[in-house]
C-alpha cells in the first residue's frame, strides 16, 4: 500500500558523536530524514544544516566539520516526536528514537550567493546509517575453529563493543557442540550477518531488535510483552487487509543410508497433492532424523493475515516494531475479517520527511519544524509465528584444512592408529588436531575412506591429512605425506608398503627393479631381530637373524 502524504509539525532531534564527541543539531536545522524500521533492524538518512558564517560577518562556527572529515566510526541518533495531536484527551507524547552507525556521509557548501569568491554561510550534511551488527557484520568475514563451544559463545566472542544482545533460546544457543566451524571468506560472498539470519533461519528461531534497550534478541517466539497501544482513528488515513502467500507444499525428510534408509513425510492442510519439499540426510544416527523432522514440522507455517496502516499525521504514541497496538473498538474496524479492539504486533514502520521550508535560514535553531510527512505501518496478529528475515546468502562449506591424527594408543613415537566410540551415538571416529587453531581437536568419520572395505589400513598417529569442515562437521579428505621410511628410490621404480608401529618395530613389503628385474622383499622388523624373505632373478632368499647392536 503506498503511504499517503501530509503536512506535520515535528521534533526531529538528531546528535552525531564521534569519538566520544557528541554533536546535536537542533531541530529546525533537519531538512529532512527517513526511515524503514523492521523488526530485525533498521537503517535510515538524515539530513540537515549546520551554519558556518563568520567570514560573512556572522557569529557561528561549524563544530562538526573537522570530525566530519575524519573516517572515525560515528554514531548517530534520530529521535523524531509529534508536536500537536488530535486526541480529544491529549495524551503524553512519545518519541520515536533509534541509534544507528554511519554508513556513508557528504556534505555540500552553501555560500552567501551563486558566485565565486561568495562567503560561505551553511553546510548542508547527510548521512545515512543503519543498525551496528548490519553495518559491521556485513563485512566480518571470519574463519574460526570453535570446538566444545555454544553459539552463545560464539556470538559473544565476535559482538564487539557495539552490538549487544539478549539470549532467551536455549535449544538453538546453550548446547554445547563438539565442533562449530565459520569459514567465511570475501569471495565466497557470506558474512558474519549473513551466518547469523542463516542460522536462526534454518533452526527456526526469533532474531529481533528491541528498539527501547537498543539491543538484538534471539528468542524461540516472538514477545507478546508490553501494554497495548490504543490506536487513536483521527490519526490513521486508511487501513488496508493483506493475505499472505499459502505454502502449497508437504515437505518430506529422506535419510539416504544403504542401511535403514527413511522417508519421514510432514503434511499440512493446505497443500496441494504431489506438490512437496524434500529435505535429503545421510546419518546412522537416528536420533538425527527424529530432530530433522521436528525441526522442520516447526518450521512449516502458514502465515495470517496482516494489517496495513497509513497515517494522516505522526501518532501521539510513536511505534516501532515489536510494539502491541489495539484497535479501535468501533464497528467501522471490525469490517473485513478484522476484530474491533482486537490487538497486533507492529512489525514494520516506514517513514519520510522534508522540510515545508528548505531553504538553511529558514527556522534555524527551532525547536521544531513544518515537513511534508509520510508514514507507514504493517502490524501482524499476536499468534503470528512466521519470522521476517533480510535477504541472506547462505554460507558455503566446506573449507579444507591440514590437520594431524591423533592417538593415545602406545608410545609418543608409535605410529599407532586409534578408533574414539562416541558415547552418544556409538560411532567411531578419528581426532585430528587442526595446528591452525591451536591444535584444536576435530572428530572424523572412522571409515576405509576412499578404500574398498577390504583394506584394513588406519591412519596412524602423527599422520598429515586434508580435513573438510562443515559447520558442525568433518571428515577426512584426503592423505596428504608418505610415511618415514617409506619413499623409495625412482631408478628402481619400487612400490612399498610399511605397517607396523616404527621402522623398527614392524613389516616391509617392497617390489621394486634391479637391472630391469623384479626383486620382491618382505621383512619383519623388531629392534634387532629380523627375519626376511627376498625373491629376485633366479634367487629365494628366507632368512631370520639378529642384527649387530
Amino acid at each position: 500500500m503506498t503511504s499517503g502524504t501530509f503536512n506535520d509539525r515535528l521534533t526531529v532531534s538528531v546528535t552525531l558523536t564521534t569519538a566520544g564527541t557528541p554533536h546535536a543539531i537542533p531541530p529546525g536545522d533537519v531538512k529532512s530524514f527517513a526511515l524503514e524500521l523492521r523488526s530485525w533492524g533498521f537503517e535510515g538518512q538524515v539530513e540537515f544544516d549546520v551554519a558556518d558564517n563568520t567570514s560573512a560577518g556572522g557569529l557561528e562556527t561549524d563544530p562538526l566539520k573537522t570530525a566530519f572529515l575524519a573516517q572515525d566510526l560515528m554514531e548517530v541518533q534520530l529521535e523524531v516526536k509529534a508536536v500537536h495531536t488530535d486526541a480529544a484527551t491529549q495524551p503524553a507524547l512519545t518519541s520515536l528514537k533509534v541509534k544507528g552507525l554511519v554508513s556513508e556521509r557528504s556534505l555540500v557548501e552553501i555560500p552567501a550567493a551563486p558566485a565565486p569568491g561568495a562567503p560561505l554561510l551553511h553546510r548542508r550534511y547527510q548521512v545515512r546509517f543503519m543498525d551496528p551488527a548490519r553495518l559491521l557484520w556485513s563485512q566480518h568475514f571470519p574463519s574460526v575453529l570453535y570446538t566444545h563451544k555454544t553459539m552463545k559463545n560464539v556470538l559473544d566472542a565476535h559482538k564487539g563493543s557495539h552490538i549487544a544482545f539478549t539470549y532467551d533460546w536455549s535449544a538453538g544457543l546453550d548446547t554445547s557442540c563438539p565442533q562449530l566451524f565459520l569459514g567465511l571468506t570475501p569471495e565466497h560472498g557470506a558474512s558474519f550477518y549473513d551466518f547469523l539470519l542463516w542460522y536462526v533461519d534454518t533452526r527456526n528461531g526469533v532474531f529481533a531488535y528491541d528498539y527501547a534497550a537498543a539491543k538484538y534478541t534471539l528468542t524461540t517466539a516472538k514477545s507478546s510483552a508490553g501494554t497495548p497501544v490504543d490506536l487513536l482513528p483521527l490519526e490513521v488515513e486508511s487501513l488496508g487487509i493483506r493475505f499472505p502467500e499459502v505454502p502449497r507444499h508437504d515437505v518430506t525428510v529422506l535419510n539416504a543410508v544403504a542401511q535403514g534408509p527413511a522417508t519421514k513425510p510432514i503434511t499440512q492442510e493446505r497443500a496441494v497433492t504431489g506438490i512437496r519439499q524434500d529435505v535429503l540426510l545421510r546419518t546412522p544416527i537416528t536420533n538425527q532424523v527424529d530432530a530433522r523432522v521436528s525441526l522442520e514440522t516447526a518450521r512449516l507455517k502458514v502465515r495470517s493475515k496482516e494489517v496495513d496502516l497509513t497515517w494522516r499525521r505522526f501518532p501521539a504514541k510513536a511505534l516501532v516494531p515489536g510494539m502491541q497496538v489495539k484497535l479501535p473498538t468501533a464497528q467501522a474496524w471490525a469490517a473485513a475479517g478484522l476484530t474491533g479492539g482486537q490487538t497486533f504486533r507492529v512489525r514494520s514502520v516506514a517513514l519520510r520527511g522534508n522540510a515545508l521550508a528548505s531553504s538553511p535560514d529558514a527556522e534555524h535553531l527551532a525547536k521544531n519544524a513544518g515537513f511534508h510527512f509520510s508514514m507507514h505501518t504493517v502490524l501482524e496478529t499476536q499468534a503470528e509465528t512466521w519470522v521476517e528475515l533480510p535477504a541472506y546468502l547462505a554460507p558455503d562449506w566446506p573449507t579444507y584444512v591440514e590437520g594431524i591424527i591423533v592417538s593415545e594408543v602406545g608410545e609418543q613415537t608409535h605410529e599407532t592408529w586409534q578408533a574414539y566410540t562416541d558415547s552418544a551415538t556409538s560411532q567411531d571416529g578419528y581426532k585430528v588436531k587442526i595446528p591452525l587453531w591451536a591444535n584444536q581437536i576435530v572428530t572424523l568419520p572412522f571409515n576405509p575412506n576412499l578404500l574398498p572395505g577390504h583394506f584394513y589400513f588406519p591412519a596412524y598417529k602423527g599422520e598429515r591429512v586434508l580435513v573438510g569442515l562443515d559447520f558442525q562437521q568433518a571428515w577426512l579428505k584426503r592423505f596428504l605425506d608418505w610415511r618415514a621410511t617409506a619413499r623409495m628410490p625412482a631408478d628402481g621404480q619400487g612400490t612399498h608398503l610399511l605397517v607396523g608401529k616404527t621402522p623398527e618395530n614392524g613389516t616391509s613389503m617392497k617390489h621394486s627393479y634391479a637391472e630391469g628385474k623384479p626383486v620382491f622383499l618382505l621383512q619383519r622388523t623388531n629392534a634387532k631381530d629380523t627375519a626376511r624373505i627376498e625373491i629376485k632373478e633366479g634367487t629365494l632368499v628366507i632368512q631370520v637373524k639378529e642384527e649387530p647392536a
